[in-house]
């Protein structure tokens, strides 16, 4: 079974209490389709599903490689260095 080998790098587990949408297409008028969260940032980007692909843009940019779904009520990461998906469990990682 394939693993994230980046959990170390999440610093950021819990989604902001309001989100406006992507950042970046907010700020060029464009759109998305869902939401992503870097876990060591906190960036909120847009899916690789959305035209402009910010969130894994962000990931390869500065190699932050675990993102958060943003979407409610979803829960699970996904690391794209490792290409897996995976939900956090209390005290997976750093907090």
């Amino acid at each position: 079974m394939p693993v994230c080998s980046h959990l170390d790098q999440i610093k950021i587990t819990t989604l902001p209490a309001s989100i406006a949408g992507c950042e970046e297409c907010l700020a060029i008028g464009g759109r998305w389709v869902h939401l992503r969260m870097c876990e060591t940032c906190g960036k909120i980007g847009c899916c690789d599903s959305s035209p402009n692909r910010h969130a894994s843009g962000h990931a390869r940019e500065v190699g932050h490689p675990v993102a958060l779904s943003a979407e409610p009520g979803e829960n699970w990461s996904w690391c794209y260095v490792d290409e897996v998906a995976f939900v956090l469990e209390a005290g997976d990682a750093p907090s």
